[in-house]
C-alpha cells in the first residue's frame, strides 16, 4: 500500500479524482466493442448505438445485445414465478432469514423519511401534494458477483414511498439464469417482475419500453461505465437517480486506531472492484505504516485478493497529514461515498464532516454493516458528488406538486406587486392577466 505525505501531494495523487471519460476500459472489452460496433467508437458512441437500437427494435435488440455483450444464452426476458420458487429452495433458510432481517431494517429506516402533503388554504392559499412515482425500473448489476443487498436497498425505499410498479433488470448468467440469491431478494422486496437484460440495453429498455419490458418513470441503481453512460444518454426521456462510479471508502484514523481494523475496513471496499478507492487518511505515520503491513497480511487471505490488490495499486493508499483537522479537511475535499471515523473520540470530529454519502462513527459501526443490514440505503453518491448529492432514499421515489389556491383578498394584495415585476421583465401579457383581475374582470 503506497503512502504519501502532505496535503498537496495527496491532492495530486491518491485524492485526485478521475472523470468518467478517464476511466480505463479493459482491453478485452474494448476489443469486444470494436468487433461488434466497429473502430473509432467511444463508450458513449457504443451506448448511443445500443440505446437507439433498443428504441427502434424493442425486444429483439435487447435479446441480441444480451447474447453479444453478456454472452448469455437466449431466454425469455421476463423471469417466471417458477424460477423464483426454485430460487428459495436453492438457498440456505438461514440466509433467507438474514435477507428478511435486512429488509425489515431497511423498511423501518425509510418509513421515517416519508414526506407529507400539507395545505394552508385558509391562511395563505398554499399547499403541496406529495405523490409517489407510478413506475420505477431498478438496474441490478452482476451475474458472477451477486448483489442482493443492493436490490433490497433500492427496491424497498421505492415500495415504502408507495410506487405502484417496481421492476428489476439484471444481466443473466451464461446459461440464461438469474442467480437465485437475486430472485429471492427481489421477491422479499416486493418487486413486480424481474427481466433478463444487462448493461446499456436494460437502461434503454426501461427508458423507451419494449414489447416485454415496460417504460418507466425513473431508473435507479448502480452499474458499470456502460450502464452509467446509458443513464446519462436517456436522462430527459426518463428520470434517473444519479450517475454512479466505482465504490470508495475513506478511513480517517488517529494514533489510537487499531491497524487491524483499519486494514479490514479498507479491504472490504477494495475487494469490490479493481478501480475501487480504499483510502486511509491519518496524522500518524506510524499508523499508516502498520496498516500497510496489515493490508498485505490480510489481503492474502481474501478470495478476491487479485481484485483488492489492483484497487490499492490503482486508486488506494494512505495519506499522512499534519493534523487531524487537516485529515478532516482532505476528507471533505474528496467527498467520499463512505467516510469512517476510527478515532479515540469520533464524535469530536463527526460534526466537522460536511461531505460524505454515509458517515460511520466509531469502530463498532463498520461500513460493511451499512452495506448489508444497518438500515440506510447503501446506494450512495460517488465521484465527489457527495458535495451536493444524497444517498438513495424515499425522496428519490416521490414528487411534489405545488398547490396555489388563494382567495380573492390575497389575490388583490399580491396581484399589483406581481404585475409590477412582470412589466419590469417585459412580460406584459403576464401583467395584463393580473391587472384584469384587479379591475374586476
Amino acid at each position: 500500500m503506497r503512502i504519501v505525505y502532505g496535503r498537496e501531494e495527496a491532492l495530486k495523487t491518491i485524492l485526485r479524482r478521475a472523470a468518467l471519460d478517464e476511466l480505463e476500459i479493459p482491453a478485452h472489452l474494448r476489443e469486444r466493442d470494436r468487433r461488434l460496433f466497429g473502430d473509432g467508437l467511444s463508450v458513449e458512441g457504443v451506448v448511443r448505438r445500443i440505446v437507439r437500437a433498443v428504441r427502434d427494435e424493442g425486444d429483439a435488440a435487447v435479446l441480441r445485445f444480451n447474447e453479444a455483450l453478456d454472452l448469455s444464452q437466449p431466454a425469455p426476458l421476463r423471469v417466471d414465478e417458477g424460477e423464483t420458487s426454485a430460487a428459495y429452495a436453492a438457498l440456505d433458510p438461514e440466509l433467507v432469514a438474514a435477507l428478511r432481517l435486512a429488509a425489515d431494517r431497511i423498511r423501518a429506516y425509510h418509513e421515517r423519511q416519508l414526506g407529507r402533503s400539507w395545505r394552508n388554504f385558509e391562511s395563505d392559499g398554499l399547499g403541496q401534494v406529495v405523490r409517489p412515482l407510478q413506475c420505477v425500473g431498478i438496474y441490478m448489476p452482476g451475474s458472477a458477483v451477486v448483489y442482493p443487498s443492493s436490490l433490497l436497498m433500492t427496491a424497498i425505499p421505492a415500495r415504502v414511498a408507495g410506487v405502484e410498479e417496481v421492476y428489476v433488470a439484471s444481466p443473466a448468467a451464461s446459461d440464461g439464469s438469474i442467480p437465485a440469491l437475486k430472485l429471492v431478494a427481489a421477491d422479499i422486496a416486493g418487486v413486480d417482475a424481474v427481466y433478463r437484460a444487462g448493461g446499456a440495453q436494460a437502461i434503454a429498455a426501461f427508458a423507451h419500453g419494449t414489447q416485454t419490458i415496460p417504460r418507466v418513470d425513473k431508473i435507479c441503481g448502480p452499474g458499470n461505465i456502460w450502464v452509467t453512460m446509458a443513464k446519462r444518454e436517456v436522462f430527459g426521456v426518463t428520470g434517473i437517480d444519479a450517475l454512479y462510479g466505482p465504490t470508495e471508502t475513506v478511513v480517517v484514523a488517529d494514533e489510537w486506531a487499531d491497524p487491524i481494523i483499519c486494514a479490514a475496513d479498507l479491504l472490504a471496499q477494495a475487494e469490490h472492484d479493481e478501480i475501487a478507492s480504499p483510502i486511509l487518511i491519518t496524522p500518524s505515520a506510524e499508523l499508516a505504516e502498520r496498516v500497510a503491513v496489515e493490508v498485505e497480511r490480510q489481503m492474502a487471505t481474501l478470495e478476491r485478493c487479485d481484485v483488492a490488490r489492483a484497487a490499492f495499486e490503482n486508486r488506494g493508499g494512505a495519506v499522512v497529514t499534519a493534523s487531524m483537522d487537516q485529515a478532516i479537511e482532505l476528507a471533505n475535499i474528496y467527498a467520499p461515498e463512505h467516510l469512517c471515523l476510527l478515532t479515540k473520540d469520533p464524535w469530536q470530529y463527526a460534526s466537522q464532516v460536511r461531505n460524505a454519502g454515509g458517515l460511520f462513527v466509531g469502530e463498532s459501526s463498520p461500513e460493511a454493516l451499512g452495506d448489508y443490514i444497518a438500515g440506510p440505503s447503501h446506494v450512495m453518491p460517488t465521484g465527489g458528488s457527495a458535495r451536493y448529492a444524497s444517498p438513495l432514499s424515499v425522496n428519490d421515489f416521490l414528487k411534489i406538486t405545488s398547490v396555489i389556491a388563494v382567495d380573492e383578498p390575497v389575490m388583490q394584495e399580491l396581484a399589483g406587486p406581481a404585475a409590477l415585476i412582470a412589466r419590469a421583465e417585459g412580460l406584459t401579457g403576464h401583467a395584463r392577466a393580473l391587472e384584469l383581475r384587479l379591475e374586476g374582470r
